[in-house]
């Protein structure tokens, strides 16, 4: 768990540098940018309709994971939003909530 801990910690720095610069040079105008790719109908907007796919999916499983309560679902727009920026956080957060307990982590109060 450990390992998993630090390998989250690296991918949010990482991700968040990386953020900075991006905004630092182009500006927060993200969505006309990414659903223009889309609608070219090339391999930059194949990675984002994949990446936007990944999306809805880590957005359902967090709002699963939390039974679709009301702070579930707030969670669940979070994770749509906040992407691996959000998903990195929750996840080294609930590690040490189910002290390491990988299937308390993933399925929540089901385990």
């Amino acid at each position: 768990m450990h390992s998993f801990r630090i390998i989250l910690v690296v991918l949010w720095v990482t991700l968040s540098l990386y953020t900075c610069f991006v905004i630092m040079n182009q500006g927060l105008n993200l969505l006309p940018i990414f659903f223009g790719d889309i609608l070219k109908l090339g391999w930059p907007g194949q990675f984002n309709l994949d990446f936007l796919c990944l999306l809805i999916l880590s957005a359902l499983w967090v709002a699963w994971r939390h039974n679709f309560s009301p702070g579930g679902l707030g969670l669940a727009v979070l994770a749509l939003i906040g992407g691996a920026s959000f998903l990195t956080v929750y996840l080294f957060v609930l590690s040490f909530q189910k002290k390491g307990n990988v299937r308390a982590m993933l399925l929540g109060k089901r385990e």
